[in-house]
C-alpha cells in the first residue's frame, strides 16, 4: 500500500471507512458494465463512488504541482480496491447478523471527531476533503457497525487464560520493569552572574526550595523548583548527565542549557527494579488480549474474503486514471 494512501487527510485517514456502497444492484458477469468496478457477493461497487473517493485521496497527497502520473494512480487505486471490497464484505456480514448503530450512536461517534479539533476548525476540515455531514454520518455508521460486529462475533471468543498471563509476563521482562529514577529541584537564572549570586547564598545555608521560589524563571518555581521523579531521558540531556550522579542532598555546580543557568539538587533516587507480576496483571492482560484480539480478526476477516464472491472488472478499472474529488463529484 503507498505511503501516502495511508496518511490521507487526518480526518478521512481516522475514519477508515467503507464507501462507494450505493447502488446494490445485480451484475450480471458475463455483459461487463462499464459503470462498476466491482460486485462482492452481487453489491456493485460504481465507477463513479470508486472515482470520487479515489479522487479525495489524490487530492490529499498530490506533489507541488496537484498532479499524479498514472504510475502513481495505479498503486493507489488497488490499494482502495481492496480497502472497499473488505469493508463491503465486513458490512455484508453485520446485516447478516442484524447488526446495526443507532442514529444516537452515530451522532456520539461523529461528536467525538469533532472534539479532536478546534472550535470551528472541523467544519473546515470537511470541506477541504470534500465531504458533507451527511456523508461524514454515514461513514461513522460504517465504522460502528464493523466495530460492533467484531465486538459482539469477534472478541467474544477470545479469552486468555491466568497460565497464559503468567508466560507472557515470563517472556516480556524486560517490558515489566520500572527504570532508575531521580527527584530533583532545580534553580533557573537568566545569566552566569545570577547563577554564581544564588550559588553563594546556597552556601551560606539559605535553603534552595526558598531560593528557587525567589529567583528562578521556571514554572515548578512556585513548587522550590521541584521537577518530580523522572528516569533518564525524560528531561534534557544535560539535566541526566547531572542529576543521575549525585546523591541526594547533593547541588550541582551551575549547568548552562539552552533554557538559562540551572542549580540542581537531588531529593530522592529509586533504583530500578524489576515489577512483580501482581503489580502488571492487569496491563500484561490487556495487552495479551489485544494481541489475540487483533488475530482474531483478522482470521475472521480473511475468512470472510475467501468465502466471498468478489468480482472485479479489470478493463473498467484499468480505465480509470483519477481525478480531483470535485471534478468527480461535479460529474455524478
Amino acid at each position: 500500500m503507498p505511503q501516502a494512501f495511508v496518511r490521507a487527510t487526518p480526518l478521512l485517514a481516522a475514519l477508515a471507512l467503507a464507501v462507494g456502497l450505493a447502488g446494490c444492484n445485480k451484475k450480471d458477469k458475463e455483459d461487463p458494465d462499464a459503470n462498476v468496478v466491482a460486485t462482492v457477493n452481487g453489491e456493485v461497487l460504481s465507477r463513479a463512488d470508486f472515482e470520487h473517493e479515489l479522487g479525495r485521496e489524490l487530492a490529499s497527497s498530490a506533489n507541488e504541482s496537484g498532479q499524479h502520473t498514472p504510475e502513481d494512480v495505479e498503486p493507489y487505486k488497488r490499494a482502495l480496491l481492496e480497502t472497499l471490497i473488505s469493508r463491503m464484505v465486513l458490512l455484508q456480514e453485520a446485516r447478516t447478523h442484524n447488526v446495526t448503530v443507532s442514529p444516537e450512536e452515530v451522532d456520539r461517534g461523529v461528536l467525538r471527531l469533532s472534539s479532536d479539533y478546534p472550535a470551528g476548525n472541523f467544519n473546515e476540515v470537511l470541506a477541504q476533503g470534500q465531504l458533507s455531514m451527511a456523508e461524514l454520518k454515514a461513514r461513522e455508521a460504517a465504522r460502528l457497525t464493523i466495530e460492533k460486529l467484531f465486538t459482539n462475533h469477534v472478541y467474544t471468543r477470545v479469552a486468555v487464560t491466568e497460565e497464559e498471563l503468567r508466560a507472557y509476563y515470563a517472556a516480556h521482562e524486560t517490558e515489566f520493569s520500572e527504570p532508575e529514577q531521580v527527584r530533583a529541584a532545580q534553580i533557573v537564572v537568566k545569566g552566569i552572574d545570577d547563577a554564581r549570586k544564588v550559588q553563594a547564598q546556597l552556601k551560606s545555608g539559605k535553603k534552595f526550595a526558598d531560593l528557587a521560589r525567589k529567583y528562578s524563571l521556571s514554572a515548578d518555581a512556585k513548587v522550590g523548583g521541584d521537577l518530580g521523579f523522572f528516569p533518564r531521558g525524560q528531561m534534557p540531556p544535560a539535566f541526566d548527565q547531572v542529576v543521575f550522579y549525585l546523591s541526594p542532598g547533593q547541588v550541582s555546580d551551575v549547568v548552562e542549557t539552552e533554557y538559562g543557568y540551572h542549580l540542581f539538587r537531588v531529593l530522592e533516587k529509586k533504583s530500578g527494579r524489576k515489577l512483580e507480576f501482581t503489580e502488571v496483571r492487569e496491563q500484561v492482560e490487556t495487552k495479551l488480549l489485544a494481541q489475540r484480539r487483533a488475530e482474531a480478526q483478522e482470521t475472521y476477516e480473511k475468512e470472510l474474503r475467501t468465502k466471498a464472491q468478489v468480482w472485479v472488472n479489470e478493463a473498467t478499472l484499468q480505465s480509470i486514471r483519477g481525478r480531483p474529488a470535485t471534478q468527480a463529484a461535479a460529474k455524478q
